[in-house]
């Protein structure tokens, strides 16, 4: 299932040194207060295919993150509670990914129904 993410666009941009490809380095990240989103940097990214980019790659390593955890506590390596952990933050981001896509889909509806 993960392997299907890695041959996705945002990795192909990464093959082509496009700088919208760029990793997301969630440590270095502060939480915003107020109206803005929490964990996105205010000023950090200016183009909008930069911050997909950077949102889809964290999505993509939480997910390997949850698959890999999944596998070491089936092996025994890990507790149940990291297990669970990993998963659930997996989840979190995909479901997070899911209503993106949704609402991108939603604009592109709206605009295509515009009269020029």
């Amino acid at each position: 299932m993960i392997e299907a993410l890695t041959l996705s666009a945002f990795d192909r941009a990464a093959a082509s040194g496009r700088p919208e490809a760029a990793p997301l380095q969630r440590a270095m990240l502060p939480p915003v207060t107020g109206a803005g989103l929490p964990g996105v940097e205010a000023a950090a990214p200016t183009d909008f295919g930069q911050i997909m980019a950077s949102f889809a790659t964290g999505v993509r390593n939480d997910l390997r993150t949850g698959e890999a955890a999944s596998i070491a506590g089936i092996q025994g390596k890990v507790s149940t509670q990291q297990v669970v952990e990993a998963v659930m933050s997996a989840e979190q981001s995909l479901q997070t990914a899911v209503a993106i896509r949704d609402k991108v889909v939603s604009a592109y509806l709206e605009l295509s129904r515009m009269a020029i």
